[in-house]
């Protein structure tokens, strides 16, 4: 919200740390903030100094404090049922409060999958990604233990789309012929010399892809490429064959989250694919979504 009144400007910006801060309690904050400046006002009309108030605003600001803690109940982690009972308070106020009975647990667990076990009172929020699909209704919110893209598995010469299992290599090459630096012209005068280059380039791909299958992986996530495609059809073809499941065009700014989530590394060049560098997950599918499908990996291993 852009607002040029000075004291506006304040309630908007209080609404935002309160959201950061709490994330909830953002309409009571301004209610609350309104009706101070609204009795600030009235002082000062009774000609009672700024400094006065201020000073008095903050004494009742210590008092406050002092009262929500006394009033406080200590909470543990392990006790799922409170904390439920806990979102379901924050979501009541919401618009989705006639589905609280099924969100506040989808949080709760949620948040809990997600904490440091060194510091269970810190939760990184962004470990958590929420994906959204037309078509369905709220009733088909669910939490996946692992990560869902938003994208279709290659379905190219037939290509797996149910993976159990899974060794998942996240990969930032292209599985295709090689191209020069700079710009050049081949000439082919002849069918025997395309035969040549559509053999080399063939077997070129085939060398990936053996060094891919070697190391065991089954699954293989293609960072997106802006220069040309990061997976040929051909690529896709030899792919399919070897029973591997391909998801193309991942983001590079999910390259990080997606790492960290399916403990693996990610691999800038196929001569250090290699083992230990794959992430493990029980099962990796294409599953329905509202009107779409999307790539679900549950249960990883860390």
């Amino acid at each position: 919200m852009e607002v040029v009144q000075p004291a506006a400007k304040m309630l908007v910006e209080l609404s935002k740390s309160q959201d950061i801060v709490a994330g909830d309690g953002t309409t009571t904050v301004v209610v609350l903030a309104g009706a101070l400046l609204k009795q600030c006002l009235n002082l000062l009309g009774k000609g009672v100094h700024p400094t006065t108030i201020s000073e008095a605003l903050h004494k009742a600001s210590e008092k406050a404090v002092e009262v929500i803690k006394s009033m406080a109940i200590p909470v543990e982690l392990t006790d799922q049922d409170q904390l439920v009972k806990i979102a379901s308070t924050s979501l009541n106020s919401k618009v989705v409060s006639q589905y609280s009975s099924l969100l506040a647990p989808l949080a709760v667990d949620a948040v809990l999958n997600v904490r440091d076990l060194d510091r269970p009172e810190s939760v990184d929020l962004r470990d958590i990604k929420v994906l959204r699909k037309l078509g369905g209704t709220v009733d088909d919110t669910e939490m996946v233990k692992g990560l869902v893209f938003d994208h279709k598995a290659s379905h190219t010469a037939g290509g797996p789309t149910r993976i159990e299992n899974a060794k998942i290599g996240l990969i930032q090459f292209q599985i295709s012929p090689p191209k020069t630096d700079i710009e050049q012209s081949v000439i082919v005068s002849d069918y025997t010399q395309m035969d040549r280059i559509l053999k080399e380039e063939r077997n070129y791909i085939l060398g990936m892809i053996k060094k891919i299958r070697a190391t065991g992986c089954n699954v293989l996530l293609v960072q997106k490429s802006i220069l040309r495609d990061a997976v040929t059809d051909l690529s896709l073809h030899y792919l399919a064959k070897a029973k591997i499941l391909v998801i193309k065009d991942v983001e590079r700014e999910d390259i990080e989250f997606i790492s960290k989530t399916l403990n693996c590394l990610p691999i800038a060049n196929i001569e250090h694919f290699r083992v230990e560098k794959l992430g493990y997950a029980d099962l990796v599918e294409e599953v329905p979504v509202g009107n779409g499908r999307v790539i679900s990996i549950s249960l990883v291993v860390l």
